[in-house]
Protein backbone atom coordinates (compact mmCIF):
# COMPACT_ATOMS: atom_id res chain seq x y z
CA UNK A 1 0.00 0.00 0.00
CA UNK A 2 1.28 3.48 -0.90
CA UNK A 3 0.05 6.35 1.28
CA UNK A 4 0.76 10.02 0.58
CA UNK A 5 0.70 11.53 4.06
CA UNK A 6 0.65 15.20 3.04
CA UNK A 7 -1.57 16.67 0.34
CA UNK A 8 -3.79 19.72 -0.09
CA UNK A 9 -6.88 20.58 -2.08
CA UNK A 10 -9.25 23.51 -2.34
CA UNK A 11 -13.00 23.77 -2.92
CA UNK A 12 -13.80 23.90 -6.63
CA UNK A 13 -14.97 27.52 -6.59
CA UNK A 14 -11.74 28.90 -5.09
CA UNK A 15 -9.12 26.44 -6.37
CA UNK A 16 -8.07 28.32 -9.50
CA UNK A 17 -7.50 31.61 -7.70
CA UNK A 18 -5.80 29.92 -4.75
CA UNK A 19 -3.37 28.01 -6.98
CA UNK A 20 -2.58 31.11 -9.04
CA UNK A 21 -1.89 33.18 -5.92
CA UNK A 22 0.30 30.53 -4.34
CA UNK A 23 2.22 29.87 -7.57
CA UNK A 24 3.02 33.57 -7.88
CA UNK A 25 3.96 33.91 -4.22
CA UNK A 26 6.22 30.87 -4.15
CA UNK A 27 7.42 31.11 -7.77
CA UNK A 28 6.70 27.45 -8.41
CA UNK A 29 4.30 25.56 -10.69
CA UNK A 30 1.61 23.27 -9.32
CA UNK A 31 1.41 19.66 -10.51
CA UNK A 32 -2.40 19.58 -10.35
CA UNK A 33 -5.16 22.19 -10.43
CA UNK A 34 -5.56 21.94 -6.65
CA UNK A 35 -9.03 20.42 -6.79
CA UNK A 36 -10.35 17.18 -5.35
CA UNK A 37 -10.63 15.70 -8.84
CA UNK A 38 -7.09 16.85 -9.64
CA UNK A 39 -5.71 15.01 -6.62
CA UNK A 40 -7.73 11.90 -7.39
CA UNK A 41 -6.50 11.88 -11.01
CA UNK A 42 -2.93 12.13 -9.76
CA UNK A 43 -3.47 9.16 -7.46
CA UNK A 44 -4.85 7.13 -10.34
CA UNK A 45 -1.79 7.50 -12.56
CA UNK A 46 -0.46 4.03 -13.30
CA UNK A 47 2.82 2.93 -11.79
CA UNK A 48 5.25 0.22 -12.88
CA UNK A 49 2.79 -2.42 -11.58
CA UNK A 50 0.10 -0.97 -13.86
CA UNK A 51 -1.85 -0.02 -10.72
CA UNK A 52 -2.86 3.38 -9.31
CA UNK A 53 0.33 4.93 -7.94
CA UNK A 54 -1.22 6.06 -4.63
CA UNK A 55 -3.74 4.07 -2.60
CA UNK A 56 -4.54 6.72 0.01
CA UNK A 57 -3.91 10.47 0.13
CA UNK A 58 -4.11 12.38 3.40
CA UNK A 59 -5.51 15.91 2.97
CA UNK A 60 -4.27 18.49 5.47
CA UNK A 61 -6.47 21.59 5.89
CA UNK A 62 -4.77 24.78 7.07
CA UNK A 63 -7.04 26.83 9.34
CA UNK A 64 -5.99 30.48 9.02
CA UNK A 65 -8.93 31.96 10.93
CA UNK A 66 -9.91 30.49 14.32
CA UNK A 67 -13.55 31.42 13.75
CA UNK A 68 -13.64 29.21 10.65
CA UNK A 69 -12.38 26.04 12.32
CA UNK A 70 -15.79 24.36 12.13
CA UNK A 71 -16.21 25.41 8.49
CA UNK A 72 -12.91 23.78 7.51
CA UNK A 73 -13.70 20.63 9.44
CA UNK A 74 -17.19 20.27 8.01
CA UNK A 75 -15.65 20.35 4.52
CA UNK A 76 -13.11 17.74 5.63
CA UNK A 77 -15.83 15.52 7.10
CA UNK A 78 -17.76 15.57 3.82
CA UNK A 79 -14.63 14.45 1.98
CA UNK A 80 -14.20 11.53 4.37
CA UNK A 81 -17.82 10.47 3.97
CA UNK A 82 -17.57 10.67 0.18
CA UNK A 83 -14.41 8.55 -0.09
CA UNK A 84 -15.10 6.12 2.76
CA UNK A 85 -15.62 3.21 0.35
CA UNK A 86 -13.51 4.47 -2.53
CA UNK A 87 -10.41 2.85 -3.97
CA UNK A 88 -8.09 4.72 -4.13
CA UNK A 89 -9.17 6.74 -1.11
CA UNK A 90 -8.88 10.31 0.11
CA UNK A 91 -8.81 10.84 3.89
CA UNK A 92 -8.85 14.33 5.34
CA UNK A 93 -7.48 15.31 8.71
CA UNK A 94 -9.11 18.11 10.66
CA UNK A 95 -7.66 21.55 11.20
CA UNK A 96 -7.35 23.72 14.26
CA UNK A 97 -5.94 27.17 15.01
CA UNK A 98 -4.01 28.04 18.19
CA UNK A 99 -6.61 30.73 18.92
CA UNK A 100 -9.59 28.41 18.41
CA UNK A 101 -11.98 28.99 21.34
CA UNK A 102 -12.43 26.02 23.68
CA UNK A 103 -9.77 23.89 21.97
CA UNK A 104 -10.48 20.92 24.26
CA UNK A 105 -14.07 20.63 23.07
CA UNK A 106 -12.99 21.07 19.46
CA UNK A 107 -10.41 18.31 19.73
CA UNK A 108 -12.87 16.02 21.48
CA UNK A 109 -15.33 16.60 18.63
CA UNK A 110 -12.60 15.97 16.05
CA UNK A 111 -11.83 12.62 17.67
CA UNK A 112 -15.48 11.61 18.07
CA UNK A 113 -16.12 12.48 14.41
CA UNK A 114 -13.62 9.84 13.35
CA UNK A 115 -10.78 12.05 12.17
CA UNK A 116 -7.34 10.45 12.30
CA UNK A 117 -5.43 13.63 13.05
CA UNK A 118 -5.01 17.38 12.89
CA UNK A 119 -2.86 19.81 10.92
CA UNK A 120 -1.01 22.84 12.31
CA UNK A 121 0.80 25.43 10.20
CA UNK A 122 2.82 27.73 12.48
CA UNK A 123 3.72 30.18 9.68
CA UNK A 124 0.20 30.67 8.37
CA UNK A 125 -1.06 30.76 11.96
CA UNK A 126 1.69 33.21 13.01
CA UNK A 127 2.58 31.23 16.12
CA UNK A 128 5.86 29.61 17.15
CA UNK A 129 5.64 25.86 17.56
CA UNK A 130 6.85 25.95 21.18
CA UNK A 131 4.08 28.39 22.12
CA UNK A 132 2.05 27.11 25.08
CA UNK A 133 -1.12 27.14 22.95
CA UNK A 134 0.37 24.62 20.51
CA UNK A 135 1.76 22.56 23.36
CA UNK A 136 -1.69 22.33 24.94
CA UNK A 137 -3.33 21.43 21.60
CA UNK A 138 -0.82 18.66 20.86
CA UNK A 139 -1.01 17.34 24.42
CA UNK A 140 -4.81 17.20 24.16
CA UNK A 141 -4.63 15.53 20.75
CA UNK A 142 -2.36 12.87 22.25
CA UNK A 143 -5.08 12.05 24.79
CA UNK A 144 -7.19 10.80 21.86
CA UNK A 145 -4.22 9.30 19.98
CA UNK A 146 -4.72 11.82 17.20
CA UNK A 147 -1.83 12.36 14.81
CA UNK A 148 -0.56 15.95 14.62
CA UNK A 149 1.13 17.05 11.38
CA UNK A 150 3.06 20.31 11.60
CA UNK A 151 4.56 22.35 8.80
CA UNK A 152 8.25 22.54 9.75
CA UNK A 153 11.04 24.75 8.49
CA UNK A 154 10.82 27.55 5.95
CA UNK A 155 7.61 28.18 4.04
CA UNK A 156 8.55 28.96 0.45
CA UNK A 157 5.76 31.50 0.06
CA UNK A 158 6.05 33.40 3.34
CA UNK A 159 8.64 35.79 4.81
CA UNK A 160 10.63 35.20 7.98
CA UNK A 161 10.49 34.48 10.83
CA UNK A 162 10.35 30.71 10.58
CA UNK A 163 7.82 29.61 13.20
CA UNK A 164 8.83 25.95 13.40
CA UNK A 165 12.62 25.70 13.17
CA UNK A 166 14.23 22.46 14.39
CA UNK A 167 15.43 23.91 17.70
CA UNK A 168 11.91 25.05 18.67
CA UNK A 169 10.44 21.74 17.52
CA UNK A 170 12.91 19.98 19.83
CA UNK A 171 11.75 22.20 22.70
CA UNK A 172 8.13 21.19 22.03
CA UNK A 173 9.09 17.51 21.99
CA UNK A 174 10.96 17.88 25.27
CA UNK A 175 7.96 19.62 26.87
CA UNK A 176 5.11 17.45 25.56
CA UNK A 177 6.70 14.05 24.73
CA UNK A 178 4.21 13.29 21.92
CA UNK A 179 3.98 9.86 20.32
CA UNK A 180 2.04 10.86 17.21
CA UNK A 181 3.84 13.99 16.02
CA UNK A 182 4.81 14.41 12.35
CA UNK A 183 7.16 17.20 11.32
CA UNK A 184 6.63 17.85 7.63
CA UNK A 185 9.33 18.41 5.00
CA UNK A 186 11.84 15.98 6.57
CA UNK A 187 11.73 17.82 9.86
CA UNK A 188 12.27 21.36 8.56
CA UNK A 189 12.22 22.56 4.97
CA UNK A 190 15.65 23.88 3.89
CA UNK A 191 16.85 23.64 7.50
CA UNK A 192 18.05 20.06 7.21
CA UNK A 193 21.48 20.61 8.78
CA UNK A 194 19.70 21.73 11.95
CA UNK A 195 17.26 18.83 11.61
CA UNK A 196 20.29 16.57 11.88
CA UNK A 197 21.62 18.56 14.84
CA UNK A 198 18.38 18.84 16.85
CA UNK A 199 15.79 16.29 15.70
CA UNK A 200 17.35 13.15 14.28
CA UNK A 201 16.88 10.36 16.80
CA UNK A 202 13.99 12.07 18.61
CA UNK A 203 10.60 10.41 19.05
CA UNK A 204 9.03 12.11 16.02
CA UNK A 205 8.06 11.24 12.47
CA UNK A 206 9.29 13.16 9.41
CA UNK A 207 7.36 13.31 6.15
CA UNK A 208 9.06 13.69 2.77
CA UNK A 209 6.83 16.50 1.42
CA UNK A 210 8.45 18.89 -1.06
CA UNK A 211 11.96 17.50 -0.68
CA UNK A 212 12.43 15.87 -4.08
CA UNK A 213 13.88 18.96 -5.79
CA UNK A 214 15.56 20.55 -2.77
CA UNK A 215 17.15 17.95 -0.48
CA UNK A 216 20.13 16.08 -1.89
CA UNK A 217 19.81 12.32 -2.13
CA UNK A 218 22.92 11.98 0.04
CA UNK A 219 21.48 14.00 2.92
CA UNK A 220 18.01 12.48 2.48
CA UNK A 221 19.49 8.98 2.74
CA UNK A 222 21.65 9.94 5.71
CA UNK A 223 18.65 11.31 7.61
CA UNK A 224 16.68 8.14 6.88
CA UNK A 225 19.55 5.96 8.09
CA UNK A 226 20.29 7.93 11.26
CA UNK A 227 16.71 8.78 12.23
CA UNK A 228 15.30 5.38 11.24
CA UNK A 229 13.27 4.39 8.20
CA UNK A 230 10.45 3.40 10.55
CA UNK A 231 9.90 7.11 11.32
CA UNK A 232 9.76 8.43 7.74
CA UNK A 233 6.45 8.93 5.89
CA UNK A 234 6.09 9.28 2.13
CA UNK A 235 4.49 12.62 1.33
CA UNK A 236 4.42 15.03 -1.59
CA UNK A 237 2.68 18.26 -0.53
CA UNK A 238 0.55 17.77 -3.67
CA UNK A 239 -0.20 19.86 -5.69
CA UNK A 240 3.34 21.20 -5.13
CA UNK A 241 5.16 17.97 -5.95
CA UNK A 242 4.16 15.10 -8.21
CA UNK A 243 3.07 11.85 -6.57
CA UNK A 244 4.42 9.46 -9.19
CA UNK A 245 7.60 11.54 -9.47
CA UNK A 246 8.24 11.46 -5.71
CA UNK A 247 7.66 7.71 -5.55
CA UNK A 248 10.23 7.28 -8.33
CA UNK A 249 12.69 9.47 -6.41
CA UNK A 250 12.35 7.37 -3.25
CA UNK A 251 12.65 4.11 -5.18
CA UNK A 252 15.92 5.37 -6.71
CA UNK A 253 17.54 5.98 -3.32
CA UNK A 254 20.18 3.57 -1.98
CA UNK A 255 17.76 2.09 0.57
CA UNK A 256 16.73 -1.52 1.12
CA UNK A 257 13.41 -2.81 -0.20
CA UNK A 258 12.24 -3.14 3.41
CA UNK A 259 13.07 0.52 4.12
CA UNK A 260 11.24 1.67 0.99
CA UNK A 261 8.15 -0.36 1.89
CA UNK A 262 8.08 1.23 5.35
CA UNK A 263 8.49 4.75 3.97
CA UNK A 264 6.03 4.45 1.08
CA UNK A 265 3.17 3.13 3.18
CA UNK A 266 4.01 0.71 5.97
CA UNK A 267 4.68 3.35 8.61
CA UNK A 268 1.62 5.39 7.64
CA UNK A 269 -0.61 2.31 7.71
CA UNK A 270 0.59 1.51 11.23
CA UNK A 271 -0.09 5.09 12.38
CA UNK A 272 -3.48 5.40 10.73
CA UNK A 273 -5.05 2.01 11.32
Amino acid sequence: MIIDFHTHLFPEKVAANAIKTLEERAKIKAYTDGTESGLYSSMCKLDSRNKPCVDISIVLPVVTNPLKTNHFNEFAQKLNEKYAKSNPKIISFAGIHPDTPDYKSVIKNIASSGFKGIKLHPDYQNTFIDDIRYEKIIEEAECYKLITVVHAGIDIGLPEPVHCPPEKAQRLIDDVHPNHLVLAHMGGWKQWNNVENYLVGQNVYFDTASTDSYLSSEQFTRIVKTHGADKILFATDSPWSGQLETISMINALPLSDEEKIMILGGNAERLLF
